[in-house]
């Protein structure tokens, strides 16, 4: 039996081997572990002082600072509540530029001068820390010998523990700023932007006749796609290891054309490494929901419940952190890449957006009557002005080099932006700006042609995947986030925009107010004018179609294919006084992400051209031309002569890539520029070795070809 099936019966006999979780009778209150490893207000109600907790909810709920006194107190609770939970030690949670987490533990223990060692945790060290900033991602804000950067704690978001074989540690999320107090990180602009909607949502209400909002928060729900291959496979790829996509791979015989995968019974190795991810979440209070196949083969789905947005953001990082780390005891590697897999769908995270008061009220939530309800459609109507306005923003929040593999690719929205609103709320705007306002119809019903089954409410529309801004009932589907991608950015940019607009409209309607206008009919007119200045943005039909692309251009929509082409959106004027105006970033702020993600997208295309070029070099090119000289010695000529001009064509797209990865041959100038050339040289030097490569890998025998192929790694559960 050849080397690489003997892998694959091993990668196929997976068993529990008697470390199941088991079966907990969950109708037991013990068994409820949902929280167990949070700090939450309801553990902070049992452990702090009642007038203490007070205090610290009241501050929360204004958004005010911590007092030393109240810090001191909060601090003393979580460390005994951490050191019960078995943590010694106690991080900083933060999220900079890298796109991942970072931590710098400490601690609880001190020398006590006797021979012992004394646990400590005030509030000072649990509002502030400082981790080394030099080495991370600021875009110029600090130079390399700037070291100082500040940890400040969020105490919004709650405090957790990380359970680990070996002991578990307390993580306390935090925001990360620059000496000089300018954002290294996603939470800081999110925070704020967070701000910024809430206040322009008030005010807006406040007209609107609602008096009893004082705060407007955005909640998400970021569906999570992922591949689970076993890590057999994972480790004899070095470009899975290196860059988490393949680099080389021919299209199998099956891929996902049967339909089969998606929605389909869940293999049993998958099941046992879902239910113990959802465990683990729910012990730090991650809502998940739902859990399925997806439709490429061995790719999944989990979604949580919505939650507020910097809540939201927080543990869309958690959760990735525990999916991968799970997926190891069950002998898997979580792939979080948006292309793993060339030629099968790729993997991204629908971000589902709202807005609610802190009474509860939705505001994104038609009700029975849309065109009767005027708080819903002046909100509609601001975020339709909003992504309108910023839509290459838009895309740029959500750019990388994975994305460009995975966008427009008849598996996720293309990278022209457009809203999907629905057929009945499409004809709600339509009829507000003739003028021929009707009542809206009773709610009808579809009959699905039996009695045996029950009839279901008739949606406003029917859904639509290909659309990159979809209304969803009582929310907006941000569908172009990359799998791999924090969402704290993305909704930064959503927030303060949609800020900006609900202002714009808001002025207008006032103006219209003091006119001696009713309200309906005030609303009217501002909803009328901003969806006759904004339509264009709406689409309903097939995003994928040759046709769409030719309409968004005669209606003047921006169709920006690749990173490089959309990040310059982040340092246009407009994005510049938008940010400025809600003191969300600042232009320095926001020309440093420019910067870091312009060399992110460098970094990565250099370091895939790089590992591509090894791996031809020193894996395909020889396994070929052994099998060239096996074909040599069987004189074979018919054969000799279909692989050999192969490993001709390989070796001269080889030094190609190779000669295009030399520094010296790359542009001395700006990032962008490099951005660029890597795109349109050195990407299309790679892509040449693969097709090359790939047909190789048709022709070589099986047994000689060193890579696991799509074969193996995407069927074998």
């Amino acid at each position: 039996m050849p080397r690489i099936r003997q892998h694959n019966v091993t990668a196929a006999r997976w068993s529990s081997n008697g470390a199941a979780l088991g079966s907990p009778d969950l109708t037991i209150a013990d068994n409820q572990v949902f929280g167990a490893n949070v700090f939450s207000p309801a553990v902070q109600r049992r452990r702090l002082p009642k007038h203490v907790y007070k205090a610290l909810q009241r501050t929360l709920a204004k958004g005010e600072a911590l007092d030393t006194s109240l810090a001191d107190a909060v601090a003393q609770a979580m460390k005994e509540w951490a050191m019960e939970k078995g943590a010694t030690h106690y991080t900083h949670w933060f999220q900079p530029l890298t796109g991942s987490t970072a931590e710098k533990h400490d601690s609880f223990y001190a020398p006590a001068g006797d021979g012992t060692a004394l646990a400590e945790f005030s509030g000072k060290e649990l509002i502030q820390g400082e981790p080394d900033a030099s080495s991370f991602p600021t875009g110029g804000i600090r130079a390399t010998f700037e070291a100082r950067g500040y940890t400040a704690w969020d105490p919004t978001s709650p405090a957790f523990i990380l359970e680990n074989p070996n002991g578990a540690l307390l993580c306390i999320p935090t925001a990360f700023t620059s000496w000089t107090g300018e954002a290294l990180d996603h939470k800081i602009p999110l925070l704020r932007s967070m701000d910024a909607l809430s206040g322009a949502a008030v005010r807006a209400l406040g007209l609107l006749g609602v008096e009893d909002a004082s705060r407007v928060f955005t909640t998400i729900g970021c569906e999570q796609e992922y591949f689970l291959i076993d890590e057999q496979y994972y480790f004899e790829r070095p470009d899975l290891l290196t860059t988490g996509r393949t680099l080389f791979g021919a299209k199998p015989p099956k891929g996902h054309e049967l339909d089969d995968h998606y929605f389909g019974s869940i293999p049993e190795r998958i099941l046992a490494y879902m239910l113990e991810v959802e465990l683990e979440l729910a012990k730090l209070g991650v809502p998940i929901k739902t859990r399925h196949n997806e439709v490429a083969p061995n790719q999944y789905e989990v979604a949580p419940i919505f939650e507020n947005s910097n809540v939201g953001a927080d543990h869309q990082m958690i959760t990735m952190q525990i999916m991968q780390n799970t997926a190891r005891r069950y002998g898997l590697v979580c792939l979080l890449h948006e292309k793993p897999f060339a030629g099968v769908n790729g993997s991204g995270k629908h971000n589902n957006w709202s807005m609610g008061t802190d009474t509860g009220l939705n505001l994104l939530e038609p009700g029975d009557t849309p065109a009767e309800n005027l708080q819903f459609l002046f909100f509609c109507a601001a975020v339709i002005q909003a992504v309108n306005k910023y839509q290459a923003l838009l895309r740029a929040s959500i750019a990388s080099a994975g994305q460009d593999h995975r966008l427009g690719a008849n598996e996720a929205p293309p990278a022209i932006i457009s809203i999907f609103l629905g057929a009945e709320l499409e004809k709600v705007f339509t009829a507000i700006e003739t003028g021929k306002v009707q009542p809206s119809k009773p709610g009808s019903f579809l009959g699905l042609g039996t009695p045996v089954l029950p009839p279901l409410p008739l949606h406003g529309g029917d859904r639509n995947r290909t659309s990159p801004f979809a209304f969803t009932g009582n929310k907006f589907e941000f569908r172009a986030l990359g799998s791999s991608q924090s969402p704290a950015f993305p909704n930064t940019v959503l927030n303060t925009i949609v800020a900006e607009c609900v202002d714009e409209l808001t002025d207008k309607l006032k103006a219209a107010l003091k006119g001696s206008a009713t309200l309906e009919k005030a609303v009217t007119a501002v909803v009328k004018e901003a969806w006759s200045a904004n339509k264009q943005i709406i689409f309903d039909g097939d995003g994928y179609s040759e046709a769409w692309h030719k309409e968004a251009e005669k209606r003047g929509l921006v169709n920006l294919r690749t990173t490089p082409e959309a990040l310059p959106w982040l340092i246009e004027k407009q994005t510049i006084a938008a940010f400025k105006k809600y003191k969300v970033l600042s232009k320095r702020e926001l020309e440093s992400r420019y910067e870091v993600f312009t060399e992110q997208y460098v970094m990565n295309i250099n370091i895939e051209a790089e590992t591509a070029a090894s791996i031809a070099r020193t894996m395909v090119l020889p396994a070929a031309v052994r099998y060239l000289n096996e074909l040599r010695a069987s004189g074979l000529e018919d054969l000799i002569g279909e692989v050999e001009p192969r490993i001709k064509e390989l070796h001269y797209a080889l030094v190609k890539l190779e000669d295009a990865n030399l520094h010296e041959n790359q542009p001395d100038s700006s990032a962008q520029k490099w951005a660029v050339y890597m795109r349109d040289t050195v990407i299309s030097a790679m892509e040449d070795v693969r097709e090359v490569a790939d047909r190789l890998e048709k022709l070589v025998a099986d047994d000689r070809w060193p890579l696991p192929k799509y074969s193996e790694m995407l069927f074998i559960k």
